[in-house]
């Protein structure tokens, strides 16, 4: 294909000067609704028309539909009866608009929608259906800006920094789009032609026809040089890597005075000065350093945490020749920390050599990548994801695939090139962005990465985080749980279904079909070997198929009735069923005979070709996925769990067995702190630091669970004053009592305080859950109530496509939104003021006495005779429940309600310490109906 492409631009006879030879028309339409055959009308039409890479001419048209506009419609879109009153119906206007069609490439923000919306109403209209090629500006820019956090048009238009005047209005959104078409072309045409010549290969498999693009830009590119930016792996462009700098300036010193850090603050922005508690974090944190100690500080939002502790950390770095390391809980909060860092660095004028360390798993394998090219049998999520891939490869200077947004479908093809081994053939060296990151390390004045990373260094051969100047651990409460998860083991069916599928013997599998050719090759007879091969994978399915019902079937009297998710222990009396014994025995025969199928090719590599290789490679590599699952299953079906260990079984009945998960988990995680801890004993001083340390009485409840000794100090400092002085704690009186009403009473209790607290307060609100199945529910009522469905946005996880970060996008976005959210939203989550004005908290947040956990954790503590509630489920709960509250007010000037539906904290004894725990600030116990008056009152203040 390509050389047939690369033989008609050597040939063509036409001067090239760079320019499209294709007219493109973009359209936008807005409508009724979404189904012309039931009604729905087009109310406006707008054309941007594009030639030889300009705008030309625009065309601009309402509608009148010849029948009401919704009340949602003229809401989203400012286009009512008013407008439309006086414009042609869509039938006088047919002909013209085909005209104008004619001879175009028809381009729209998702074309699906437009261009079969259009078709039929031309048709309807007497007029020919328009024909052509059609170019999808969502499926574009997903392929040239795979790193957009969104692909809406409003997303696009902020990211690319295009004008968009008013979303969901036709002349604005074609207008937007049309630059966003015009700035794609023009970053095609900076491609290398290399990767050019890759994407145009799999763009005739897009769903429309933006191979016309990639053709056009390599005649643009037609005998240039690749840039010298550029460096080559077996053919595919990436961008250069820069050396980190070895230079360190001279050193600065510390300001031991609240003038000097002042005038620290002002550098960063002339409006800062330095906060009583962000002095006293950077003296702590300085002599903790200097002196080599541990210290914990908890800082409570708005005192500058973060700038708090950075300006020690780098004028330490510079001090001592030796690098800082900063830990924070998930990969998310490390990439706002170098944003901080970024931001520090361009404020104070200097340079701030920054690494961001992540786990390997999270970086390209170039060569892997490389060999997936090589296949002929891709599906349309695969072939997107390698073009995004190739363009990011262009742009990236770390490798870490996080960065790239892609599909759910895409999602696996990314999970194939994950980084799994240090072992890389010698030409992927230069190229590997792991091997990169660990060296820019040694070069680096900041180590920034995450919990997990932190407490597995002393794991590695070569342990990264040694000979540091200090170390400071944020979001220290989530260490724990981060070295619990960091050890624990999962047995996921689907996981397990999908690697087993790689390999099978059916007719579906293309990877054995490509062995089978390569065999056939080179003459070796396998039909004996395939029909050993089919027969064994039966065997072994068969065994494992049979262990999925005995977990299935195990413990029935475990099961809920009120709920279709059930957890429960896996008693050492179901693991020794024998059945287990078997699927291992069968999994190994299995494994054998895999591998020595395509044992006699695996001599003959010098005798492949590129795509034969690349099969041989793949079915080796899943080989040793079966080789590493049958060593998991060992750990969780055959071993003994360990006395700190504890394992159980998670399902829902709606989806078996799909849903099954087997998870061993160690019971805390201070053990594999405490290792960690140790190695920095008199070489490093440590900063523990968080908004929530304290958990009312139980003053070091954090620190006791990451298992730090008594003797290391705890700093509390209080937010500036009347920082809380806009944030108003209600407490609903008179909701049903949680413990005495049937669940789905209490339910339809939160979704009527809950659209009642919307409708006062006009959206911006956060409904905090602890389980999905409530949140499911309770988003479901509020659908069927039909108070808010037309004016709101309903947001909900689990509920709503996208990542957790994708529904915060899109809630910030949206005037008028409500966002249902689980435990992940109680922490974490920046919103302002203006973007959230209340945060619902629908019942108090303790860990059920039946989570696994939580129940082995509570049993230690009573073997040591201790009460669970006071020592471990009230303090959680609480330090949830403050982190909650914390998503409210994030700066001084801000105002917002923190509503409580649960009537324990009033009624229950424990509930004061709930109270107490919040920040000083305003606390009132009103009805449902005071609620609604209460929250307007304070908008009149």
């Amino acid at each position: 294909m390509v050389s047939v492409i690369q033989f008609a631009l050597e040939t063509k006879e036409e001067v090239d000067d760079g320019m499209s030879t294709s007219k493109y028309a973009v359209v936008d339409l807005e409508t009724t609704g979404h189904s012309p055959s039931n009604g729905d009308r087009i109310i406006q039409i707008a054309i941007v028309f594009i030639e030889n890479n300009k705008i030309i001419d625009t065309y601009m048209r309402y509608v009148h539909p010849q029948r009401p506009i919704p009340p949602f419609i003229h809401q989203l879109t400012s286009i009512g009866d008013e407008e439309v009153k006086d414009a042609a119906p869509f039938e006088k206007i047919a002909e013209e608009v085909a005209d104008l069609l004619a001879g175009c490439i028809f381009v729209a923000h998702n074309t699906d929608f437009d261009v079969s919306f259009l078709q039929k109403e031309l048709v309807r209209c007497g007029v020919s259906k328009w024909h052509g090629k059609t170019i999808d500006t969502v499926e574009l820019a997903k392929i040239m800006y795979p790193t957009l956090p969104g692909y809406r048009l409003q997303d696009i238009a902020e990211s690319l920094n295009i004008s968009l005047k008013q979303a969901h209005r036709a002349d604005d959104d074609a207008e937007a789009t049309a630059l966003f078409l015009l700035k794609a072309i023009e970053k095609i045409k900076t491609l290398p032609k290399e990767t050019l010549n890759r994407m145009h290969e799999r763009s005739f498999a897009m769903k429309s026809d933006v191979s016309t693009l990639f053709y056009e830009a390599l005649k643009h590119v037609r005998g240039k040089e690749t840039s010298n930016d550029y460096a080559l792996f077996r053919g595919i462009p990436y961008l250069k890597s820069k050396p980190a700098t070895t230079s360190w300036p001279e050193p600065i010193e510390f300001p031991a005075d609240n003038m000097a850090k002042d005038r620290i603050m002002q550098k960063i922005h002339p409006s800062y000065h330095v906060r009583e508690g962000q002095a006293q974090l950077m003296d702590l944190t300085w002599q903790a350093f200097v002196e080599k100690k541990q210290i914990a500080v908890e800082i409570p939002t708005g005192a500058g945490k973060t700038i708090g502790y950075l300006v020690p950390a780098l004028i330490r770095a510079y001090e001592t020749k030796q690098p800082v390391v900063i830990s924070t809980y998930t990969n998310h909060l490390v990439d706002t920390l170098a944003e901080e860092v970024q931001k520090l660095e361009k404020a104070l004028e200097m340079t701030i050599p920054t690494t961001v360390v992540k786990g390997m798993a999270n970086y390209i394998s170039f060569g892997k990548f490389e060999e997936l090219l090589h296949f002929n049998d891709e599906v349309y999520d695969d072939s997107i994801t390698i073009m995004q891939l190739l363009v990011w490869l262009t742009e990236t200077t770390t490798g870490d695939l996080d960065e790239v947004n892609v599909s759910g479908g895409g999602q696996l093809f990314i999970d194939r090139i994950r980084k799994r081994s240090m072992r890389v053939k010698k030409d992927e060296r230069v190229a590997d962005f792991y091997t990169h990151t660990l060296k820019n390390c040694q070069q680096s004045m900041v180590l920034l990465t995450n919990h997990s990373m932190l407490v597995n260094d002393q794991q590695r051969y070569d342990p990264l985080f040694h000979s540091i100047s200090g170390l400071v651990i944020d979001e220290a409460h989530q260490m724990n749980q981060a070295a619990i998860r960091t050890h624990q083991q999962v047995f996921s069916y689907t996981k397990w279904k999908y690697v087993m599928s790689q390999l099978n013997g059916f007719s579906s599998c293309q990877l054995l079909f490509d062995i089978q050719d390569i065999l056939k090759r080179f003459r070796f007879n396998h039909k004996i070997s395939t029909e050993r091969l089919q027969q064994s994978f039966n065997e072994f399915m068969f065994a494992f198929d049979e262990s999925m019902l005995v977990l299935m079937n195990s413990n029935s009297n475990y099961d809920n009735k009120q709920s279709t998710r059930t957890v429960k222990p896996l008693s050492k009396r179901l693991r020794s069923n024998e059945i287990f014994d078997k699927v291992l025995r069968k999994m190994n025969e299995y494994i054998s005979v895999t591998e020595n199928y395509a044992m006699p090719i695996q001599n003959l590599s010098n005798e492949l070709t590129l795509h034969e290789q690349a099969a041989l490679n793949e079915w080796f590599y899943w080989v040793n996925e079966m080789k590493i699952k049958a060593g998991e299953w060992i750990e969780l079906f055959l071993e003994q769990p360990k006395s700190n260990n504890t394992i159980w079984m998670e399902k829902d009945s709606r989806s078996l067995p799909g849903s099954l998960q087997i998870k061993k988990s160690p019971v805390n995680g201070s053990e594999v702190i405490r290792d960690f801890v140790d190695t920095f004993e008199e070489e490093a001083g440590i900063v523990w630091t968080s908004g929530t340390l304290t958990a009312g009485l139980q003053d070091r409840f954090v620190l006791d669970q990451a298992g730090l000794p008594s003797s290391v100090p705890l700093y509390t400092f209080d937010a500036p004053a009347n920082f809380y002085e806009g944030a108003h704690t209600l407490i609903v009186e008179d909701m049903p009592d949680i413990q005495q009403v049937s669940n789905e009473e209490y339910i339809e209790a939160v979704a009527d305080a809950l659209i009642q607290t919307a409708v006062a307060i006009e959206g911006r609100v956060f409904a905090l859950f602890l389980s999905h199945d409530m949140l499911k529910k309770t988003h479901q009522a509020v659908i069927d109530s039909e108070s808010l469905q037309e004016e709101y946005m309903l947001i909900a996880q689990g509920v709503s496509s996208g990542s957790r970060h994708k529904l915060l996008k899109t809630f910030k976005q949206q005037k008028k939104a409500v966002l249902f959210g689980t435990t992940s939203f109680w922490e974490g989550v920046d919103v302002p003021s203006e973007q959230l004005s209340a945060v619902v908290v629908v019942r108090l947040p303790f860990t059920s006495p039946e989570e696994p956990l939580f129940k082995a954790r509570s049993k230690a503590l009573v073997a040591e005779h201790k009460n669970a509630f006071i020592h471990l489920g009230l303090p959680e709960a609480i330090l949830r429940f403050r982190q909650g509250f914390g998503r409210l007010i994030r700066s001084s000037d801000e105002q917002g309600f923190f509503i409580i539906l649960d009537r324990r904290i009033d009624t229950k004894s424990y509930g004061t310490s709930f109270l107490q725990a919040l920040p000083t600030s305003s606390v009132k116990k009103v009805s449902l109906e005071g609620l609604v008056n209460e929250i307007e009152n304070c908008y009149n203040d």
